[in-house]
């Protein structure tokens, strides 16, 4: 599982990220369909998934602030008992105004990506348990265990409806049970974290400092991912779970198994993204394959039947999610090893704030129309964002270029002296 050169500690994160991702599939699918139950409308269901997404980049950003100061194994645990809470709650919690406060302090995920305030802690832990050289490949494994253990989460989406057919539990219940089962997911990650060291692998060799001397990379690497996450977030798996309901009439069952697969495939091309970036170099391979994801994410509304449009659905899975582990890896590389966990947050929170603004506004178009305007407004944005990470990430020096040490994946220069790509360090 683990690279030849990752520390033991590292599987631990791997586990828990696969019992993170199982919850995240699940309850991205049945969210829509339990505030449905409960009354709520596509406006209220998107402003709910604006919330988790909010409130996820608040404390993610409170975290990144104070995690070169606190034990990882420590803050790991707290976030873990945090979703313990939010599965309990959420489950037996069911009028809007504190749902939509339980939705922004805790710790559920209304879409297929790891967005919540574990990501930049797991990151900066992977990262230093590993050498360089095998950074991409460790990132592509705990995204790949992310995806697959998503879509298997997708797939038992269909349980409440086994349940209801199986032994007559209400809809309402099982959904109820549904989220219970999210916090034991929760109460399962604590006692992994419990594991870690309580000090960093690496806490007598590196020392996690605020971004300074790659404190301009950074931020504009931040703006460009929130452009990409205010676009995503007009497509989270919750809102497009909520428009195959509306526009095809799917079940949740027929839902879930869709999402499987998209997770799959998902799963499939973080490894295939490796062998690419060791040929193109990172940001080639995050722009075109990127790039190409969004053109089908356009074309979807127009389908006329469902086969098509799942169809390109399942294309843009197999390429749309290429771009995570090269895009944390590259991260890694243009900063100096004290500044990645600073890092990592900077360009995750504003990614989380964008993302959250997006939602409400598909669940209003939702609310007016079930053509798939989100679709088009999420694929055209994300276009523009490829061309412009590929424009600005000429301008990009490695860290040793401005103080840092010199990292064995580090930006090298293409045929045109412009620093275009991160590639092996030769």
């Amino acid at each position: 599982m683990l690279p030849a050169g990752a520390e033991p500690t590292a599987a631990n994160l791997l586990i828990s990220r696969g019992l993170r991702a199982f919850g995240d599939g699940l309850v991205s699918i049945l969210l829509p369909a339990y505030l449905a139950t409960l009354g709520f409308d596509a406006f209220e269901i998107g402003t709910l998934s604006t919330a988790t997404l909010a409130g996820s980049a608040v404390l993610t950003l409170a975290v990144g602030i104070v995690a070169h100061r606190f034990s990882r194994r420590a803050l790991l645990t707290a976030a873990a008992v945090l979703m313990i809470a939010t599965g309990v709650v959420f489950a037996v919690v069911h009028d809007f105004w504190p749902l939509l406060l339980i939705a922004f302090v805790g710790t559920l995920n209304p879409s297929s990506g790891d967005v919540s305030v574990f990501l930049p802690l797991e990151h900066a832990q992977l990262a230093q348990s590993v050498t360089d050289r095998d950074r991409t490949a460790l990132f592509a494994r705990y995204s790949l265990i992310g995806s697959l253990a998503g879509a298997v989460g997708a797939l038992a989406a269909g349980a409440p409806d086994f349940l209801r057919d199986a032994i007559g539990l209400e809809m309402k219940q099982a959904l109820q049970a549904a989220f219970l089962f999210y916090a034991s997911l929760g109460l399962a990650a604590v006692l992994l974290y419990r594991r870690l060291p309580s000090d960093a692998p690496d806490a007598g060799k590196v020392s996690a400092q605020p971004l300074r001397r790659s404190r301009s990379i950074v931020l504009t690497l931040a703006a460009l991912f929130s452009l990409d996450a205010f676009a995503g977030g007009f497509v989270v798996q919750s809102l497009l779970a909520l428009w195959l309901f509306q526009r095809f009439g799917l079940s949740l069952a027929a839902t879930g198994a869709i999402f499987f697969w998209t997770g799959v495939l998902s799963a499939a091309s973080y490894l295939v993204a490796v062998r690419i970036s060791q040929q193109i170099g990172l940001i080639n391979t995050m722009v075109f394959t990127h790039l190409s994801s969004s053109l089908c994410l356009v074309l979807i509304p127009f389908m006329p039947s469902v086969a098509p449009a799942i169809a390109l659905l399942l294309i843009r899975s197999a390429l749309s999610q290429m771009d995570v582990p090269t895009r944390t890896s590259y991260v890694m590389a243009v900063v100096t090893p004290e500044e990645r966990a600073a890092a990592v947050s900077i360009t995750t929170v504003p990614r989380s704030l964008a993302a959250a603004a997006s939602p409400v506004l598909a669940g209003a178009l939702l609310g007016v129309s079930s053509f798939g305007w989100p679709l088009i407004i999420a694929g055209g944005l994300k276009i523009i964002y490829d061309l412009l990470l590929l424009a600005t990430s000429r301008n990009v020096r490695p860290p040793e270029e401005h103080g840092g040490r010199r990292n064995d994946m580090s930006v090298g220069h293409d045929r045109t002296g412009n620093y275009a790509r991160v590639s092996w360090w030769r």
